[in-house]
């Protein structure tokens, strides 16, 4: 009975404060994620109120959230799109993998910790936070703007590129042998080329038969449902986050519609206790070693992200200005690199890795706004005082370049 009252006290302690922290995130206008990191190292071990009854049930949430995060990803696409997708924008999918994964691998190999911590490593620093980026473009306005599909298409990719990539993580993660992980790998992609081609042919069929006028059944269906596959493909070495997605993309129309509406509260929810439960497993003394590393990684993938969609999008016909905005708008990364340094390490994988995630993420999280606001005005600047010092020099300023006169980027 006291350990229950404990348990009780500490998980309703921990929600409270994610509300507030919510809150205080809300009025600061900056995204919650540092603040549930923080959280999650102040309950941890080596913070200042460890928890222990509730560390447990926190684990299986964070579970769970990450499960709800995948499926909602899942669920804003069709198969359809992510074909039409895949063959319209695969340069720039290339070039963004290029360009910011082989940072996170090179420097994981550099400090020496193997080549399974470098392809963990390579998608951290890979994936941007698809959902921090969809709120910046919100807040700033840039909706309509010429750049903005260019930047969906890169966040869609590195979507899809999360249903190829889980699998191998997963499968070097297992760390078995090269026969067995072939095999782990070859269910994982065969269950994903089946899904992809029943959704293809058969969505209508299966949104048929989860659908539901009702939103409780169509919730306990629908919810019950991405949990049993996720559990199925766990028990076959398959990430249960893989599982999660493909339910997603399997559900189409009105189904995936309500389904979303209905999932939203709870995947907010679980998504922050998977947050705290992340920084639980961090322990605080173990950031400081490895912050010079982060910040350095930080640098370097602020500048290959402003790169990657400086280049996607003058590949796409936009204005010098455009370019510099859709670059500075990817930079921030997110919820998808906790992801998957958190399943490293559950792993045991790296004791470094998990610190050194928290605190790049934790830099990206609040970089992440600031350059998608700033890139392209103190582009323009700089540009200015190269052109004035080019014409002091007697070079003369050149003639001013149509995409100058594109302020806004609309279409």
């Amino acid at each position: 009975m006291h350990s229950s009252a404990v348990f009780l006290i500490e998980f309703g302690a921990v929600i409270l404060a994610l509300g507030l922290l919510g809150r205080c995130a809300g009025r600061l206008r900056m995204p919650p994620i540092p603040l549930y990191l923080l959280a999650g190292l102040a309950f941890g071990q080596g913070g200042l109120l460890p928890l222990g009854a509730s560390e447990e049930f926190i684990a299986v949430g964070a579970e769970i959230g990450v499960i709800l995060l995948l499926l909602m990803l899942g669920l804003e696409y069709t198969a359809s799109d992510l074909v039409s997708n895949l063959r319209a924008h695969y340069p720039a999918g290339l070039v963004d993998a290029a360009l910011n994964a082989l940072p996170g691998a090179a420097l994981a190999l550099l400090l020496g910790w193997g080549p399974v911590a470098a392809v963990v490593l390579a998608g951290v620093t890979w994936i941007s936070s698809s959902g921090l980026i969809a709120k910046i473009l919100g807040d700033l306005g840039r909706l309509g703007n010429r750049e903005t599909p260019v930047v969906l298409s890169i966040l869609v990719l590195e979507d899809l590129s999360m249903a190829l990539y889980l699998p191998v993580l997963t499968a070097l993660l297992a760390g078995t042998g090269p026969v067995a992980g072939g095999v782990t790998l070859a269910i994982a992609l065969g269950a994903a080329a089946v899904v992809l081609v029943l959704a293809v042919r058969c969505g209508r069929l299966i949104s048929r038969f989860v659908s539901s006028d009702d939103p409780e059944k169509l919730l306990l269906v629908v919810l019950g449902l991405t949990l049993l596959i996720a559990g199925l493909a766990q028990q076959v070495q398959v990430s249960a986050a893989v599982g999660a997605f493909l339910v997603g993309i399997a559900l189409s129309g009105e189904v995936a519609q309500g389904a979303y509406s209905l999932l939203a509260p709870l995947r907010d929810l679980f998504a922050a206790v998977f947050f705290v439960f992340f920084g639980l497993s961090t322990d605080p003394a173990s950031i400081p070693p490895v912050l010079l590393p982060a910040l350095a990684l930080a640098v370097v993938t602020t500048l290959t992200k402003i790169a990657t969609g400086h280049w996607a999008a003058g590949r796409a016909g936009v204005a010098r200005k455009g370019r510099w905005r859709a670059g500075g708008t990817l930079v921030a990364r997110g919820e998808f690199s906790i992801v998957i340094a958190g399943l490293a390490v559950t792993a045991g994988i790296e004791p470094a890795l998990g610190p050194l995630a928290t605190a790049y993420v934790f830099l990206l999280v609040l970089v992440g706004p600031l350059t998608a606001r700033y890139a392209e005005p103190v582009a323009t600047r700089l540009r200015r005082r190269g052109s004035a010092a080019r014409a002091g020099a007697g070079q003369g300023p050149g003639r001013p370049s149509p995409d100058d006169q594109d302020p806004a980027g609309r279409a």
